[in-house]
């Protein structure tokens, strides 16, 4: 026989191609496996052909510990090639099952002890052919689904999975509820044999998992780097917890509801319904947040939501006519938390833990290994329900029976599994809480509906509200497009997203985005940039903006002026107070005062008092006179004080002085009388009693900056009158002061 050819990887498109076949083969499977052993079904099958659970227990650990030859075949398979492995002992293990229709004709001719061992020949046997044919499956599937899209086709692929398995549940359910004895079994295994079969045709479309050549795959022999990869085996530690805790627990979890929470047949089969329609509604978001997020935080979030399902199980009521319905919304939300551990479990395992070139030794030694531990733990939940037969009892009022230390076991493995798990770091993935924390801070309904509309914006006019919306959210989760919107090709959708980017909460991401547009080459963005990285708040942007100090534009350097005032970036004051002697330019003279007085720098008032007496625009003489109030006081009094002179000198004048006359005891009278004469309109006479005033407490001792400003209100009052009212306000700031 020709040793085979390397054969190339199939193209990109080709593997887009084939995840179409992949999701129907798989809808497909889903319909066999519900009708035949991995659901419901086969534990009440076997339950009515009379086993007991330890018996129950060993015969599903078959499937699981066949998985230990996977090591030992994986060279033949790679030569044997990955896919025509798998078709080839996917197709046989339908034999095996369809050898299951024998089984009453058995028990009617040699008994029930023949039947069962025939039964139990059968399940070897399927048993076998899966783990052969699964071997082949782990590393073709690495190879035929692309990485970038993986979680997202994930989530697609499982949504048609699930309503697949909602359906064929429903029939179950339905065809259980209407057939006795074993009938209404063996329908259902003849009907699941035929999609079995319509899904290994489906796979046969699927390119890739061609034969690796001999010498090429001695290369890949990789069985002792996989077993001394201290990631492989940390991850390999808590699949086993997690295998031990759930297993048992989910694969008994029928019989508990059947003979402790008293619920039909048919009732339980429904259950499962309850558990897919849980997976295909969350499906999606643990899909997308596997690809955007990482796969690590995914799968602990899955982890942690599934430690509260033996809580819930073990307070449900039993024999009640609520049961069903909790027992519903329990399996709903074990949808929700099983789906997040598969994606995000899954993800990791073929992205980040199994290099490429290694798969064939990496993903026969995962797949051996699943299978002992699946197995043990199907065998253990089988013995611990037999020793723990006569378990009963009230505790809290808590119902104690047999199946009770299951959910404890339930409860502890995958909290120690969850600490295993966590230090694994292959990226730059964000952690659990940080990931809890993207999930919940802002508002995150109002992100995903930003989301949404953003990516089915058709024109630029839609583009920009949605851009508008990103903002608006305060949500970490939209990061990713308020990224995507810098690069548009329409000006004002990134003009949008640079306000936008302005509103949200800090990240690095983002600062660095803003950074690169500041220094860009289009300077009405860059003023932008500006001000949004003063905006966002996050120190981060400090660097950058004392950068654009020296931009060739004035706007983009006043902008950064007064962004680096509100970011506190007290270090840049030297900076500033020497630009602002040297600077002729009028607008930035105003803009480097407006920023040292917002960063409380006190020396800057001599530097500042001439600009306001010099200052003709009332806006600029505002902004400069807030500055020195900044410098004397505190800025909420100062505002405070400016609404109540807008509403009319002859009140807000009377109104600020009233409470002066206790803190200026020897001025009392003279502040009496200049609200009064303000009262009555007299504003001339009144500023001369207030500079009066201004002399007398001149001859208290005030801090430097404080002397210096009233001293220049005293001064310039007489000649400024109401004409500039920003002398009065900041001498009754001071006053006030």
């Amino acid at each position: 026989m020709t040793a085979p050819t390397a054969a190339a990887e199939p193209t990109t498109v080709a593997k887009l191609r084939g995840l179409r076949w992949n999701t129907l083969a798989d809808s497909a499977n889903t319909v066999f496996v519900q009708f035949t052993y991995f659901g419901s079904v086969f534990v009440l099958f076997l339950s009515q052909l009379g086993l007991s659970k330890s018996q129950i227990g060993l015969m599903l650990s078959f499937f699981p510990f066949a998985g230990i030859v996977a090591p030992l075949i994986a060279p033949r398979v790679a030569r044997f090639g990955y896919k025509r492995t798998f078709i080839t002992f996917w197709t046989l293990r339908k034999a095996f099952t369809l050898l299951l229709l024998l089984i009453p004709l058995v028990i009617a001719r040699y008994g029930l002890n023949t039947a069962l061992a025939f039964l139990a020949i059968i399940v070897a046997g399927f048993a076998l052919c899966r783990a052969i044919a699964e071997t082949g499956k782990y590393p073709w599937t690495q190879e035929y689904v692309p990485n970038h899209v993986r979680g997202k086709y994930s989530a697609v692929a499982n949504v048609f999975i699930t309503l697949t398995g909602l359906v064929a549940v429903a029939v179950a359910g339905f065809v259980l509820d209407r057939t006795t004895g074993l009938s209404g079994y063996m329908l259902l295994i003849a009907a699941g044999v035929l999609f079995g079969l319509f899904g290994v045709w489906a796979y046969a479309h699927i390119p890739g998992g061609a034969p690796v050549p001999a010498s090429e795959e001695k290369q890949q022999r990789a069985l002792r780097a996989a077993t001394a990869d201290p990631h492989f085996r940390r991850y390999l530690a808590g699949v086993a917890l997690i295998s031990l805790a759930i297993t048992p627990m989910t694969s008994f979890l029928p019989l508990f509801m059947q003979e402790q929470v008293g619920l039909t047949d048919s009732h339980v089969v429904l259950l499962q319904n309850g558990t897919l329609v849980g997976g295909l509604i969350s499906v999606y978001i643990w899909g997308w947040a596997a690809d955007r997020f990482g796969s690590m935080p995914v799968m602990l979030s899955g982890i942690v939501a599934r430690l509260f399902l033996p809580i819930f199980w073990l307070l449900m009521p039993r024999h009640s006519a609520l049961s069903l319905n909790i027992a519903l919304a329990i399996a709903f939300f074990q949808g929700l938390a099983g789906m997040g551990w598969a994606i995000g479990s899954a993800r990791l395992l073929f992205v980040s833990i199994v290099p490429p070139e290694k798969k064939a030794d990496y993903m026969a030694l995962y797949y051996a290994w699943i299978g002992i531990v699946g197995g043990f733990s199907q065998l253990a939940g089988g013995w611990i329900l037999q020793l723990a037969r006569n378990l009963s009892g009230e505790f809290l009022n808590i119902s104690i029976d047999p199946y009770t230390p299951l959910f404890l076991l339930g409860l502890t493995l995958p909290l120690i599994s969850f600490v295993v798990l966590r230090p694994i770091r292959l990226s730059t993935e964000v952690g659990v809480g940080e990931f809890a924390g993207i999930l919940f801070r802002g508002n995150p309904f109002v992100a995903v509906e930003s989301m949404i509309r953003y990516h089915l914006a058709r024109d630029e006019q839609a583009t920009v509200l949605s851009t508008e919306k990103l903002g608006q959210a305060r949500s970490l989760l939209t990061i990713e497009e308020l990224l995507e919107s810098l690069q548009d090709p329409r000006f004002n959708v990134r003009f949008e997203a640079i306000v936008a980017i302005g509103r949200h909460r800090p990240d690095e991401r983002l600062v660095t985005a803003l950074a690169a547009v500041l220094h860009g080459r289009d300077p009405a963005l860059s003023v932008m940039a500006a001000w949004a990285l003063g905006r966002i708040g996050s120190p981060k942007g400090e660097p950058s903006l004392r950068g654009a100090l020296d931009s060739g534009y004035r706007s983009i350097r006043a902008h950064s002026a007064r962004s680096l005032a509100v970011l506190g970036d007290i270090a840049v004051i030297p900076e500033l107070r020497n630009r602002l002697t040297a600077e002729e330019d009028h607008g930035l003279r105003v803009a480097y005062a407006a920023a040292l007085g917002q960063l409380g720098d006190t020396d800057a008032v001599p530097l500042i008092l001439p600009l306001l007496y010099a200052e003709t625009e009332a806006v600029s003489r505002q902004e400069l006179a807030l500055a020195l109030a900044r410098l004397s006081g505190e800025e909420s009094a100062y505002i405070h004080m400016l609404r109540q002179l807008r509403a009319g000198l002859d009140t807000g004048v009377p109104r600020i002085l009233a409470p002066l006359a206790k803190k200026w005891p020897g001025a009392g009278e003279l502040i009496k009388e200049a609200g009064a004469v303000f009262s009555l309109g007299q504003y001339e006479e009144g500023i001369g009693i207030l500079v009066a005033i201004c002399e007398m407490a001149l001859t208290h001792p005030l801090p430097p900056s404080r002397t210096l400003v009233l001293r220049e209100c005293s001064h310039r009052l007489p000649e400024a009158g109401t004409a500039r009212p920003e002398y009065l306000l900041l001498a009754l700031h001071i006053l006030a002061a």
